[in-house]
């Protein structure tokens, strides 16, 4: 609309555009917003576009039973977004390189988005998240419930590049460690 605006009045009359030079100049000292990408998620037909890159909340930089929690929901939420992007660099900065199921996790999601691939789908929700804190250990663990959704897999070209990965409803153990003030993922598995 602001476009459209602007548009509109340089079709005035040149005596009406001269007639107030300091009105013209003050005009174009307003600055105009830039519109904002809308957010589109993955389709058939392509990527996931201007997605939310999560913010990690100020609970999950705490040292306590609740800072851990939160650490372990904002860890899928990144997860979650690297399903959705491509983009592992938030999730990867939060886990260790010796987490040898996250690294499995790791390897997937780069083969998926290799050579203009794509997913669509795979966002993930924690409704449940339970820590055991103990202040005196080096370590916590995290009961976390985390659901799923179904993922698609495409191609370049579009077409299906693989079988779809049905939805899932499962139950992990995180186990995570404060180290130079923040959290970090050691170790991650299913419970069964």
């Amino acid at each position: 609309m602001l476009t459209l605006t602007a548009c509109g009045n340089s079709g005035r009359s040149q005596p009406e555009q001269s007639a107030s030079p300091a009105a013209s100049s003050s005009a174009t000292a307003i600055p105009t917003p830039t519109p904002t990408a809308a957010y589109k998620p993955a389709d058939a037909k392509g990527k996931a576009q201007n997605v939310p890159i999560p913010v990690l909340p100020e609970a999950a930089k705490a040292n306590s039973k609740e800072g851990v929690e939160a650490f372990a929901r904002y860890w899928f939420l990144a997860l979650s977004y690297a399903y959705e992007t491509g983009d592992v660099a938030v999730w990867s900065a939060m886990t260790s390189a010796e987490c040898v199921f996250c690294n499995r996790l790791k390897q997937g999601l780069e083969s998926a988005y290799v050579k203009g691939r794509w997913i669509v789908g795979g966002k993930m929700t924690t409704p449940s998240a339970s820590a055991n804190f103990k202040s005196e250990a080096l370590s916590q663990q995290v009961e976390i419930q985390t659901i799923q959704g179904q993922i698609d897999y495409y191609d370049a070209d579009g077409s299906v590049g693989q079988p779809a990965t049905p939805s899932s409803n499962s139950a992990s153990v995180l186990i995570a460690v404060f180290e130079s003030g923040s959290w970090k993922v050691k170790d991650l598995g299913l419970i069964r």
